[in-house]
């Protein structure tokens, strides 16, 4: 009888937790005016304030560090709900990624009146400017235009380096700087991509039981390139 085959091991997809705090936050001049209006709150210029960037630009980590600040509630506007406009006369507001569903124009048209009437705070995060939103309400074009909106942009090399870093910190795992800058210097440039090469290296390098090398980054970004998911244990 032959010898049997080697078993293939691989790592369990673990959910490795992202340090979210206002004290992890890597700033940078892309994120300096929207970490600014966190900051500033609650003396913010507008009772309405839209976080508008791209995928992974750090909306969400900016919008639940207000969240905490301003014990604000999380909301949905897909349809009139009396009891979200009942919770914006008492306290502030988030919604999230606005343009990720169709959202109900009136319920939010009477949403921001209930902000602006009860000395309240709406803060909204986009992928895009509200200018780009499917409104035909006039009135609720009117209210938008007079929200406060900051952008953040893509990030650069130096920040994305710093970000994986992080990501990596996270997931306990220490990578060579040459690596890294390797990688910056040829991957899609967002954080959304950071995230995921972080994710199928840390995945590869536990599945070989290897540390993590310069040509484990290339396959891996081959295979996001060709938009595979193949985690070969060599």
């Amino acid at each position: 009888m032959g010898k049997p085959p080697a078993t293939r091991q691989l790592p369990l997809a673990f959910d490795h937790g992202s340090a979210s705090g206002r004290d992890d936050l890597i700033v940078s001049d892309r994120l300096n005016a929207a970490v600014a209006i966190v900051d500033r709150w609650p003396d913010w210029p507008a009772p309405v304030v839209i976080l508008a960037g791209p995928t992974g630009s750090g909306k969400s980590h900016l919008a639940g560090i207000w969240a905490g600040l301003a014990g604000a509630s999380r909301v949905s506007i897909d349809k009139p709900d009396p009891m979200v406009l009942e919770i914006a006369t008492r306290a502030p507001v988030l919604i999230e990624d606005i343009d990720h569903t169709r959202f109900d124009e009136t319920a939010l048209f009477h949403l921001i009146n209930a902000v602006r009437e009860n000395g309240s705070a709406l803060l909204i995060t986009s992928r895009v400017w509200p200018a780009a939103w499917p409104v035909s309400l006039p009135d609720l074009a009117s209210r938008l235009k007079a929200a406060t909106v900051v952008e953040i942009a893509e990030p650069d090399e130096e920040l994305l380096a710093q970000v994986m870093v992080k990501l990596f910190a996270d997931r306990q795992v220490v990578v060579d700087d040459r690596i890294i800058h390797w990688l910056v210097a040829r991957m899609e440039r967002s954080l959304a991509a950071a995230r995921t090469i972080v994710a199928r290296l840390d995945q590869l390098a536990l599945a070989r039981g290897s540390k993590i090398t310069r040509a484990m980054a290339a396959e891996v970004l081959a295979q996001m390139e060709a938009g595979t998911d193949d985690t070969e244990v060599s």
